[in-house]
């Protein structure tokens, strides 16, 4: 079974999943904080993430997910739509974006408290 590792300034998880998996369910089960505002179903960019490692073992791209992160920040050539992207047999490594993060911030208020009481939350940049 292939490995998603997710990093983030926050926290790094790694969870194994079983190939056809999506990238998102796979932060899901590993309970790593990527954002999804429309809830999967590439409405919105807010699951944007950077593939660090296993880019090539990845669903290819369809024509929605590539319109969709048009609309993204810091778009970059290994940019994915965590929802739309299913992992192949290798171990995959993928870095949460900024964008991601701040999302997954507004859709759990709790979280973003408890990070804020420990002055991990917001970003320092």
């Amino acid at each position: 079974m292939p490995k998603v590792t997710f990093k983030s300034p926050l926290a790094e998880v790694a969870v194994d999943v079983p190939q056809g998996t999506t990238l998102l369910d796979a932060a899901e089960k590993g309970e790593a904080q990527v954002g999804h505002s429309c809830g999967g179903v590439c409405g919105c960019s807010t699951c944007h993430v950077w593939v660090r490692k296993g880019l090539d073992s990845l669903s290819e791209q369809r024509d929605d997910e590539m319109d969709r992160l048009d609309m993204g920040f810091d778009v970059r050539p290994y940019s994915r739509l965590s929802c739309q992207t299913e992992v192949g047999a290798e171990d995959v490594t993928v870095e949460i974006t900024e964008e991601s993060l701040v999302a997954f911030m507004d859709e759990n208020p709790a979280i973003r408290r408890q990070l804020e009481s420990e002055g991990r939350w917001p970003l320092k940049k």
